[in-house]
């Protein structure tokens, strides 16, 4: 379901000019690490993603930072919206663990929020991606240069953990809190609801081009967090018939497949697949705790543990023979790819791994991604680990290891392994009152 794919279509070109790898002489240093070292490396260098890596003016997310020559470095100036959000999200994480101080993550947030309310905003959501340097939108693709509802979604479950975090500061802090809060209430979610006011939620709205891309998003997916938030607005709320109708489809939802002995409560817009990419197990419950999260249609819970296990027991299995696979080497989901990018599992298994799936499924699997953490960095060592730690992507049957990173996929790590070591998120997003309200309105 994520899309980044109008640019990469343009550009799968550059593909053939990853550096490889040609060097694992880290991996007997890294072994000494325990595994709280370990752990404690891994968030820190990923951390810096969204730190030393951010766009300057506006301290938010760069879409993608590439070290391997392949883009210009103008092409950093292209902050993302959603990985903006996971990115908010990991300057918490960065204070809690003291990587930063409490007032430098103050002022980091407090520039990114600035800029946010003066960057464009259609209805009050944000477009998918923005010119750093200005503010203004640039297009994602065609017919898409206006408000993306489902990054904004991101977006805004960031902003609100940030919200919580300093709602009882200081002065200067619950300012902060109060400036996230006029813009969590400025976003239209029920605009999204179409011309027609349908009981279903739009992803594109467009100034030049309206409702065109006609996109109705409905489950299973990453998309949950969307339609959470949008019932939970004090001020452009939905009703619940459009969770009901809309995202599950009048139930249509329930039903999805077992593999490898892990049944599957979901399905994918009516197909029984094996769980999907694991960014969907991540994406919405990065704020959203999933551990005690139960509806009409599933424990979510059991739902993404289950899709985690299929994806683990799957690389295990590896069905394909694809060199590296096993135990300690596991995680599909969508990232770079051979050529290019590609929306990994085990329907579209191309041989690659991507660190983030691992590591961001901790929660779900502390064992398996411990395990596979491990291998990726000791045995793989400085072929795969770098300045903001993990690459994105590698398939050791081509040895292709580029030197590539994508918000999208970091952001995740760095608040998912928090939330497996101390529920902070979690414990943020959860706190809002009207997140309360709204789960309760679901029937949650």
């Amino acid at each position: 379901m994520r899309t980044l794919l109008p640019l990469i279509v343009a550009l799968c070109f550059f593909s053939a000019c990853a550096k490889k790898a040609t060097t694992v002489s880290e991996g007997n240093k890294a072994a000494q690490l325990t595994d709280d070292a370990l752990f404690k490396l891994v968030q820190r260098n990923t951390f810096e993603y969204f730190w030393t890596g951010a766009e300057p003016t506006s301290g938010l997310a760069c879409e993608r930072i590439h070290l391997d020559g392949v883009y210009p470095d103008n092409d950093q100036q292209v902050v993302t919206t959603g990985g903006s959000g996971f990115g908010v999200m990991a300057i918490l994480v960065g204070i809690e663990r003291g990587f930063i101080t409490r007032k430098q993550g103050y002022e980091h947030l407090k520039k990114s929020v600035d800029w946010l309310e003066k960057a464009d905003r259609f209805h009050g959501v944000w477009p998918h991606w923005l010119d750093g340097r200005t503010g203004k939108t640039v297009p994602f693709g065609s017919d898409d240069d206006g408000g993306d509802l489902v990054e904004s979604s991101f977006l805004v479950q960031g902003l609100l953990c940030v919200r919580q975090y300093f709602k009882d500061g200081n002065a200067e802090e619950k300012a902060l809190a109060a400036q996230i809060d006029e813009l969590w209430k400025a976003v239209e979610w029920d605009w999204h609801r179409g011309p027609d006011k349908e009981n279903v939620l739009f992803w594109h709205w467009s100034p030049n081009f309206g409702w065109k891309k006609n996109f109705r998003i409905h489950g299973w997916n990453e998309c949950l967090i969307t339609y959470v938030l949008a019932a939970c607005s004090p001020s452009h709320g939905v009703p619940a018939e459009v969770y009901h109708e809309g995202w599950a489809e009048n139930g249509k939802i329930v039903g999805g497949p077992t593999a490898y002995g892990h049944k599957l409560a979901l399905r994918h817009q009516g197909r029984e697949i094996s769980g999907g990419p694991l960014f969907w197990a991540h994406y919405s419950f990065l704020g959203l705790d999933p551990r005690k999260l139960k509806d009409g249609y599933a424990d979510y819970w059991e739902h993404n543990v289950n899709h985690t296990l299929i994806n683990y027991d799957h690389c295990v299995a590896n069905p394909h023979h694809f060199p590296g696979y096993g135990p300690n080497c596991w995680g599909l989901t969508a990232s770079y790819s051979v050529r290019f990018y590609a929306a990994h599992c085990p329907e579209e298994d191309l041989g690659v791994i991507s660190p983030t799936a691992a590591l961001s499924s901790f929660p779900y699997t502390p064992k398996e991604s411990m395990a596979a953490m491990r291998h990726f960095h000791d045995d793989l060592g400085s072929s795969l680990f770098g300045k903001y730690g993990f690459y994105d992507a590698f398939n050791q049957q081509v040895d292709w290891f580029p030197r590539r990173y994508l918000a999208i996929d970091q952001g995740p790590i760095v608040v998912m392994m928090e939330n497996e070591r101390t529920g902070l998120l979690w414990k943020l997003f959860m706190s809002c009152p009207e997140v309360q309200a709204g789960l309760r309105k679901l029937g949650f």
